[in-house]
């Protein structure tokens, strides 16, 4: 009983958070600030932190698997929420595509900057035993004729022109968990249903949101790298607004899964609220 208590405490303060307007109109901002001025962290962390090490855990087994683990969090709860609702699993379906959608951006994308990066690097060979430059670090020979899988394998190092992958990625999931939960809130002022395995997967999603965020400072804090990280964070950015700013919020004329909450709420007044709320 007290476990419960406790469990419905922290998801209505959670909820109620998420679901604030101003949270929603807002929060790409805080997160685009953080993209920003995260690098800035670096002036104070100390390069002898466990998080400064790439083999540290909570890179290897969540950052390395980051969309996995936030369509299981994600999908589940949005189906859960849904199905409680409407016990329709077409309806279901068609919230959970958003997921699909997402992801498939995702890979496209990805597979762009690997191009990209193909397309205008070269292959640089480290003088073993020479000179070196700045820093400490070897004299680089250039390697013509040698392609990027292949400069890899032989141990040498690839240059071209890259944007992270990593901000790219925690961004968007960040910018996706927020407005999925976000009608949480309004779905529990309208008095909805809510029992102990849904509140479970929201806290589940809050915390995955809070640990996204956190692995995103730790990356600009320990592993800044100029300009990659914040082109990183704007295609993030630029991909949530195509889709929850743009393509999801068009009719079914556009086979548009809808907004998040969309044929869920009770009254069409909530429906609109919610629209008009996410706008900015």
């Amino acid at each position: 009983m007290f476990l419960h208590t406790v469990l419905v405490v922290l998801t209505d303060l959670a909820a109620r958070f998420l679901g604030n307007t101003a949270v929603r109109q807002h929060f790409h901002l805080l997160l685009s600030a953080v993209v920003m001025f995260g690098p800035a962290l670096s002036l104070w962390v100390s390069q002898h932190s466990i998080f400064a090490k790439r083999s540290h855990f909570l890179y290897r087994m969540f950052l390395r698997s980051g969309w996995g683990w936030t369509c299981i969090f994600v999908g589940s709860f949005v189906f859960l929420l849904s199905f409680s609702i409407r016990r329709s699993v077409s309806l279901s379906m068609r919230h959970l595509s958003r997921l699909g959608v997402a992801g498939g951006l995702w890979l496209g994308f990805c597979k762009l900057l690997d191009l990209l990066e193909n397309a205008t690097g070269s292959c640089y060979e480290p003088l073993l035993g020479g000179p070196e430059v700045a820093n400490g670090q070897p004299l680089l020979v250039l390697r013509e004729g040698e392609s990027k899988s292949e400069c890899l394998r032989a141990g040498m190092l690839w240059r071209g022109y890259e944007v992270s992958e990593d901000v790219f990625l925690l961004c968007l999931c960040c910018l996706l968990l927020a407005e999925e939960t976000s009608v949480f809130g309004p779905y529990l002022s309208l008095g909805g249903v809510s029992d102990a395995p849904l509140r479970i997967l929201f806290l589940f999603c809050v915390l995955l949101l809070g640990l996204w965020i956190f692995l995103l400072l730790c990356l600009l804090a320990y592993f800044p790298q100029f300009p990659t990280q914040l082109l990183g964070g704007a295609l993030g950015c630029l991909s949530w607004r195509g889709l929850y700013q743009g393509w999801y919020r068009l009719g079914p004329s556009w086979c548009s899964p809808g907004r998040p909450g969309l044929g869920l709420l009770n009254t069409k007044t909530e429906d609109a609220k919610l629209s008009q709320d996410s706008c900015n």
